[in-house]
């Protein structure tokens, strides 16, 4: 992986350390090659050099290496990761890493701009949700973050290609906040949705307000996008069981284009 091997620059004062870089490269392969195959295969077939993606919910910036090198010198690629620490840490990670296509925003992503609370879980930070997690109070910490309606951030000649997330249950405002951009530029949407984030809604009703737009939706179910058609919440999100969401055949991974 070529560009993953030292620290070119120091971010805030403090370059990153050949460990931080070390397991970014691993996780960006192990993202690829073992926990996000199909999708990546479909993004890669999706962007060109010069393309603008945009990354929901960055955390660690598992994906960001390969957006970044698919969209090349010309392209752009915009991480929004709420949480400062993460956020600075992928931040001078890439910028170690000579991806300088990527700009980091410490912003979380939602129907409109402003501030809203981050509740995020003592024992789980990539949980992190702006959604009440179903958790006692002891269990997370809660702090007001910024927050922006994707149309608002991105000028209306933005053309953006890809929209990946993963934002804890908050998908359908991510959407909802970038109606114009889906309308007018229908990016490839790759994202992650679940029920159990969903307190009185369901994930039929994000799948329902994509395809108001037009979208064909598939799930990725393994190594292998199935169409959503065959997507049964019952079967494919069951929720019984300690640790259910980690049980083999648990699919909360959507492709729409």
């Amino acid at each position: 992986m070529n560009g993953l091997t030292a620290p070119e620059k120091a971010v805030d004062g403090q370059a990153a350390s050949l460990g931080e870089i070390f397991r970014f490269s691993i996780r960006a392969l192990k993202a690829r090659f073992r926990d996000h195959r199909a999708e990546f295969a479909v993004i890669k077939r999706h962007i060109v050099s010069g393309d603008t993606v945009c990354d929901v919910g960055a955390n660690k910036g598992s994906f960001l290496y390969w957006l970044s090198r698919w969209t090349g010198k010309r392209g752009r690629v915009v991480a929004f990761e709420p949480q400062i620490d993460l956020a600075s840490r992928v931040a001078k990670i890439c910028d170690a890493c000579g991806l300088r296509n990527v700009t980091v925003e410490t912003k979380a992503v939602f129907s409109g701009s402003g501030f809203r609370e981050l509740h995020i879980p003592t024992r789980h930070k990539p949980g992190a949700s702006l959604r009440l997690p179903a958790l006692s109070a002891d269990e997370f910490t809660t702090t007001a973050v910024p927050v922006v309606a994707l149309d608002d951030y991105f000028a209306p000649g933005d053309r953006v290609r890809v929209l990946k997330v993963d934002v804890e249950g908050a998908e359908l405002e991510v959407f909802v906040g970038a109606a114009r951009i889906l309308r007018e530029h229908k990016p490839l949407l790759v994202f992650e949705c679940e029920n159990r984030h969903l307190k009185g809604g369901s994930v039929r009703d994000v799948f329902a307000y994509l395809k108001s737009l037009g979208y064909e939706g598939h799930f990725v179910d393994g190594r292998d996008l199935r169409p959503l058609s065959l997507f049964d919440e019952a079967i494919h999100q069951r929720q019984d069981g300690e640790w259910f969401w980690k049980r083999q055949g648990y699919c909360n991974n959507f492709v729409f284009c």
